[in-house]
């Protein structure tokens, strides 16, 4: 029997398991899930009218984030507004172009609104009320957002209870004055704040672990299960290669250059993705991954995940440390020539040269033996 007739078969066996509660709410939403583990640029995404929240939408990654987390591209017209709306899922937001502000209010009648524009951060308080405005009356304003929305909806396959759902967390958000000022709360890699003004400009901390200069700074947003980061490396260099849990929605914040991506132990040469500014890519499950700088300025990325990456005993990730002592991230040292090779090919055409023999060296001097 042919492959494509066993698949058929299957399909036939698996049907009454097809679509779930969350596919269901979207298509009824009158809109469309789209498949994309690489979006070449979110500011392009073409969008479809979303009656309940009052603006232009497209749902994304649905498919590559293993169904545990979803993406949303959000347009509010010049002068415009969305709709009020609240949720029992979880929401992270990231500000494409424009400016604006967000009011945020309980039951308990606790209201905050605060002011942001291109480049800022924040998250949505659990269950709160919230509505989104448009600072600007001749510019759009985009955004794009990551919610846990996938597995709530899932979970309870009720919409009444999702969006109507009247029960107060205060212990998420008690309309504490300062909630959405900026704060510089720092501890290692971490800063505690719920709103972050300035992606691209905010200093980041030294993340040696990772690589050739780098740089990391990790953050939770209104008191979330998920999580975020922000990565930056140098001109003329790449990062370690490392896998993770599924999730992982990487936005380009600045910067040129590519991301690969391969499953460990299958022949066949790695996926090549290039990016600009406004490119989206989503690493599968436990998919290695690298991202390489070939343009004249530093590159910099936002991480937006749900938690769930494996962690040793201690609470470190793994993808932080060597796959010679048990983690998921590949020492520069164990690469193929071919990676080399590439990077090297892809800088030339930019005129630009190499500039990763000082990390390949400090690497070599604390580089642990490989396992027998």
């Amino acid at each position: 029997m042919s492959g494509e007739a066993i698949l058929d078969n299957l399909k036939q066996k698996f049907a009454s398991e097809m679509g779930s509660p969350y596919a269901r709410f979207v298509l009824n939403e009158g809109l469309d899930i789209l498949n994309a583990e690489y979006v070449p640029n979110l500011n392009r995404v073409p969008l479809k009218p979303w009656a309940r929240r009052g603006g232009n939408a497209a749902f994304l990654n649905h498919d590559a984030s293993g169904h545990t987390n979803d993406c949303h591209v959000m347009e509010i017209p010049p002068g415009g507004k969305l709709n009020p709306h609240r949720q029992i899922y979880e929401e992270m937001v990231m500000i494409l172009s424009g400016r604006g502000s967000t009011t945020v209010w309980n039951n308990a009648g606790k209201r905050i609104t605060f002011e942001w524009k291109e480049g800022a951060l924040f998250g949505i308080p659990l269950n709160c009320n919230h509505q989104h405005f448009n600072g600007s009356g001749s510019h759009p304003v985009r955004y794009v957002s990551v919610t846990n929305a996938p597995s709530i909806v899932n979970a309870y396959d009720n919409l009444e209870f999702v969006f109507n759902n009247p029960f107060d967390f205060p212990d998420k958000f008690s309309g504490e004055p300062d909630y959405f000022s900026a704060k510089n709360d720092r501890e290692h890699w971490r800063v505690h704040t719920n709103f972050i003004p300035d992606a691209l400009n905010i200093p980041l901390a030294m993340a040696h672990e990772r690589g050739a200069g780098g740089q990391h700074l990790r953050f939770t947003l209104a008191r979330t299960s998920q999580a975020g980061h922000l990565s930056q490396f140098p001109v003329g260099t790449y990062k370690k290669a490392h896998a993770h849990g599924p999730g992982a929605h990487v936005i380009i914040l600045s910067g040129e250059g590519y991301s690969l991506c391969w499953l460990d132990g299958i022949e066949k040469p790695p996926q090549r993705f290039d990016w600009e500014v406004g490119t989206l890519i989503v690493p599968r499950n436990a998919v290695y991954h690298q991202h390489f700088n070939t343009g004249r300025e530093p590159a910099r990325y936002l991480a937006f995940r749900t938690s769930g990456s494996p962690r040793n005993t201690d609470g470190v990730l793994k993808c932080f440390y060597s796959r010679r002592i048990g983690g998921d991230q590949l020492d520069y040292a164990d690469e193929t020539p071919a990676m080399r090779r590439m990077f090297i090919d892809a800088l030339a055409k930019n005129g630009l040269e190499m500039k990763m023999q000082p990390a390949y060296e400090t690497e070599l001097e604390t580089l642990p033996p490989k396992a027998a």
